[in-house]
């Protein structure tokens, strides 16, 4: 055995070794990620397996069970169902959704890292067998428990790792001070776990099988939390820990964990899509390279603020790509809420479990907790930072990691390199001779951008509005992704809730500088807009003739007042360097034929169809009147009325036609006095 030990401790401590396993792991991912496969198929029917995960909503069951893979089931009907429940479900299977904007997350990926591919809607669910694992008993038992306590969406959070009850304004103010690694189960929640049930037991007898004890209750605790990743990390760091003090294998922390990081994506490779986890062994890395520089502080404070500091630092460019801002106050904020939740909150979600007589306590601890986030996040100094290539990345991570080595040697001036860095990222723009139109993916509904170059302006065009789904927060996160900080116009063809729905949301959340109007009265949803816009005082107005940004020029072309909404849209005509682009709103056939009479039309480049390709648009006249190359037809995907209409895919042959059910966001690039097209999906 002392043999086999002292092999085992050559092997490990060679760094040809750790070379060896960190190609091997790079080759692994590579491959699995360019060979994704599934073990079912579209043609699958019927799938019988154990119910893993649940949410229940209150039209809607959402649920995981594990058989060859993990599937996710929606069922609309009541569901009686337990974690471990063997269960067949009958339906068709769908592909899981991409991302249909670009540079935005991709839920299809980051399911891959889960070993899930599909998901049913399902027509049929029965029952085969009542769940008999005791794993999942003890489960149930602390699902039913937790949600009987008040404040329980914090205690599901805390003690089984999922965030998903927390309140979405509430968790935004979260991501907005740079919090949000609190919420899920970590290091900090394995550390405390770990350290008390040692310390009992220690206090019973010391012995080595504390720490079985220990890991035991860790590998369990795995399963509870789903084994996220931030979970599987610490734990499994804590397990390389104990061996290697037990065998003496003198490994250090940094390399015990890059050999965790490469097992992890050998097994998983699609671990490499998950935030979660770049997050958890990123930031890790980093404590653990730079801990001499924590070490070297003299109290808590200055300690935790050094600690904010590393964590800060080395996820910028995991936030760059993901989430495209940062915010200076995250720094701070972390020495307000990592004490008060590592210390105060996250050991009485411990206490109120076995006690909950005192949920009252956590209550108010919960209700400060909110508060405190809501307040101070009003004051973000927030840098917007657009999407970036792996070289860029990459380079942020040579700057961060000379900083970092500098400050362990007190020289503080290289800071300055990356503050250089971080000022020319977020002024990009100012630097790029890009202009665009894209035509985003907003469901039933219209949204276009147009970009400028030089940052010289950008005009939105409706902002769609899904009733169960706020689509402007998905327009945001375009935006900050293409490093686009404010929107100069906003442009409301008309007051339909699918053209201007988001618009609330959108100002509440984003600098827009001026809106427009369409001719007519106003409708109620533009009067709660201006009742927005009053209170912000930004300027709006109503059936205006152009807008001129620089030498660019919108031209509004109008014909009458009509006695409808739809005829009354803004209709925009845009030149751009001898490029000709047309935006129809929801105009008719009426409006049709009158802008035929009085302009002249015609060889039109990009066409944005009128009314999501609606038979009472589009007629055959204005199509072959005004000639179009290409036509956008802004669609949601198996919508209800039927759009794009037989008739007009008909009338607009002759042109390339573009869908953003089936081609997601569609962009015109111009450069160069060249015309190049992207879509999001291929």
């Amino acid at each position: 055995m002392r043999r086999l030990i002292q092999k085992l401790k050559i092997i490990l401590n060679s760094n040809i070794f750790l070379i060896i396993l960190l190609l091997v792991t790079l080759i692994t991912v590579i491959y699995k990620i360019n060979n994704v496969s599934s073990k079912y198929d579209l043609n699958t029917k019927k799938i019988i397996g154990i119910v893993t995960d649940i949410k229940k909503e209150d039209l809607k069951v959402t649920f995981t069970i594990k058989s060859k893979e993990n599937v996710i089931v929606h069922s609309y009907e009541y569901l009686d169902i337990n974690l471990g429940d063997k269960v067949e479900v009958i339906g068709n299977l769908n592909e899981l959704k991409s991302n249909t904007n670009f540079n935005l997350f991709n839920y299809k990926k980051y399911m891959f890292s889960k070993n899930t591919h599909y998901y049913i809607n399902s027509s049929d669910i029965n029952i085969i067998e009542s769940n008999k694992n005791i794993l999942y008993k003890i489960k149930n038992y602390l699902i039913n428990k937790i949600n009987n306590i008040e404040k329980s969406e914090y205690l599901n959070t805390f003690i089984l790792g999922d965030n998903s009850y927390i309140d979405e304004n509430i968790k935004s103010t979260y991501r907005v001070n740079g919090i949000s690694h609190l919420f899920s189960v970590s290091g900090m929640h394995i550390t405390l776990l770990s350290s008390i049930i040692l310390y009992i037991l220690n206090k019973i007898k010391k012995s080595n099988l504390n720490y079985l004890f220990v890991i035991s209750f860790l590998i369990f605790y795995m399963f509870l939390t789903n084994f996220t990743p931030s979970v599987i990390r610490a734990t499994s760091l804590f397990i390389f820990l104990v061996l290697n003090k037990i065998l003496k294998l003198n490994l250090s922390t940094l390399k015990i964990l890059l050999i965790i990081l490469c097992f992890n994506l050998i097994l998983n490779p699609y671990n490499i899509y998950n935030t979660g986890f770049k997050f958890s062994y990123i930031i890790s890395i980093y404590l653990i390279l730079f801990n001499k520089l924590i070490n070297k502080q003299k109290n808590y404070l200055s300690k935790t603020l050094i600690t904010s500091l590393i964590s800060f630092l080395s996820s910028i460019p995991i936030l760059i790509n993901n989430y495209f801002s940062i915010n200076i106050m995250t720094i701070l904020n972390n020495i307000i809420f990592v004490p008060l939740v590592s210390i105060i909150i996250f050991p009485v979600s411990l206490i109120v479990l076995f006690f909950p007589k005192i949920e009252f306590i956590y209550s108010y601890l919960i209700n400060v907790l909110e508060n405190i986030s809501l307040f101070i996040s009003n004051f973000k100094i927030e840098l917007i930072l657009c999407h970036v290539n792996i070289i860029i990345i990459i380079l942020y991570y040579f700057i961060i990691t000379l900083v970092l080595y500098k400050m362990c040697k007190r020289k503080y001036k290289y800071i300055i390199i990356l503050v250089i860095l971080l000022l020319v990222h977020t002024n990009i723009n100012k630097f790029k001779n890009d202009s665009y139109v894209n035509f985003l993916d907003v469901g039933q509904g219209d949204s276009s951008l147009i970009h400028l170059p030089f940052d010289r302006g950008d005009i939105l065009i409706d902002t769609g509005g899904i009733y169960n789904y706020d689509i402007s927060l998905d327009i945001i996160n375009y935006l900050k992704s293409e490093g686009i900080k404010d929107i100069d116009y906003l442009v409301l063809t008309h007051a339909d809730f699918d053209h201007l729905g988001s618009s609330i949301s959108l100002v509440n959340n984003f600098k827009v500088k001026n809106i427009i109007f369409n001719c007519g009265e106003y409708e109620k949803l533009e009067k709660d807009l201006i009742k927005l816009l009053d209170s912000k005082k930004i300027s709006y107005y109503s059936c205006i003739s152009e807008i001129n940004i620089d030498k660019y020029k919108l031209l509004f072309l109008k014909t009458k007042v009509y006695d409808n909404e739809n005829d009354n849209s803004n209709i925009i005509y845009f030149n751009y360097n001898s490029y000709k682009f047309l935006f129809m709103g929801d105009a008719s056939k009426d409006v049709e034929e009158n802008l035929i009479k009085k302009y002249n039309i015609n060889n039109i480049d990009v066409l944005k169809v009128g009314h999501h390709g609606s038979k009472t648009s589009s007629s055959k006249e204005f199509i072959d009147n005004i000639t179009p190359k290409y036509s956008i037809i802004s669609v949601g995907i198996n919508n209800r009325y039927g759009h794009p209409n037989d008739i007009v895919l008909d009338n607009l042959k002759s042109t390339k036609i573009y869908r953003t059910d089936l081609n997601g966001s569609v962009m015109f690039k111009i450069k160069n006095n060249k015309l190049k097209i992207k879509t999001c999906i291929s």
